[in-house]
């Protein structure tokens, strides 16, 4: 094989195009195409081109260069883990002999344990967007429902009928029905009523009618946190939230899993070590 074959540029094209076969999704082939082009911008300023070129020396230096620009250790983590995904398709694709990935270790750090929002929190906030009909039904689906954000925004109108919400497939993601109790439903009715008309067919949409975009929605929140004094929480606390709080309230946990779109049951056994609870067997969703 020629060296054009194994120049940089042509071979982070090819693990582009490799990971879009593998049907990973968007955000994360966003996510790894950025990383590894930093990762080549720095081998650059080293003179290197080719992929044959690169020894562990070079990602061991390109990731102290992280640290002293006061990347956080879990950025410096996940470049890592792209830029090791990238150097194992290289070999599988024999464009190296050998990877030098396999020595370089991760920095160490212990991953926060899911940010799980109290009753007094979560209702404060209910409080704090109770007059703002779109930020109401955004908080109300998020911690009634446990849905993802991007699966917030995609939700349609036909996606939403008198009993139950449709997620649809996307990606890597499995499409199911979430059950609507009566706090979401009744955020619903009154979004709907307020709600600009418009052909888009979006749910959430903004004053022009357009579809609202997720970095809308977890500034929103963000803003709304900050109002009410809730500390360390994202977007996905509500998601956290409403697991841990329906668990607690004995719904079984293979009816969880179903709901919020978990693909391993693990995942949601989790969440048992932090609430210290038993998992039951009830399939009726609790009113946060």
């Amino acid at each position: 094989m020629n060296d054009t074959n194994k120049s940089l540029p042509v071979v982070h094209q090819k693990f582009v195009e490799y990971l879009k076969n593998q049907g990973k999704a968007s955000a994360t082939i966003v996510a790894y195409r950025k990383d590894i082009s930093q990762f080549i911008e720095y081998l650059k300023e080293k003179k290197i081109t080719q992929v044959t070129s690169i020894f562990p020396e070079h990602i061991e230096s390109f990731k102290q260069i992280l640290k002293e620009n006061k990347y956080t250790i879990k950025s410096v983590c996940r470049k890592l883990n792209s830029i090791k995904t990238f150097f194992r398709f290289l070999e599988s694709e024999n464009l190296i002999e050998k990877n030098p990935a396999v020595s370089v270790r991760h920095p160490h750090y212990e991953i926060a344990p899911p940010r799980i929002l109290s009753k007094i929190e979560y209702r404060a906030l209910r409080d704090c967007v109770r007059n703002n009909p779109r930020a109401n039904v955004i908080v109300e689906l998020l911690l009634q429902t446990g849905m993802r954000i991007g699966e917030l925004a995609r939700l349609e109108l036909e996606d939403i009928t008198d009993t139950e919400i449709k997620i649809r497939p996307y990606e890597s993601h499995h499409g199911r029905t979430i059950p609507l109790n009566s706090s979401a439903k009744k955020a619903i009715q009154h979004w709907l009523s307020f709600r600009p008309k418009t052909k888009t067919r979006n749910l959430l949409v903004t004053k022009n009618g357009k579809p609202l975009q997720v970095r809308n929605i977890r500034s929103a929140l963000n803003r709304f946190f900050r109002e009410v004094g809730i500390e360390k929480a994202t977007i996905n606390s509500l998601r956290h939230t409403f697991i841990a709080h329906q668990l607690m309230a004995g719904v079984s946990i293979d009816f969880i899993q179903k709901i919020v779109g978990h693909k391993r049951l693990s995942t949601t056994e989790k969440y048992l070590e932090l609430i210290k609870s038993q998992p039951s067997s009830t399939t009726k969703l609790e009113d946060l």
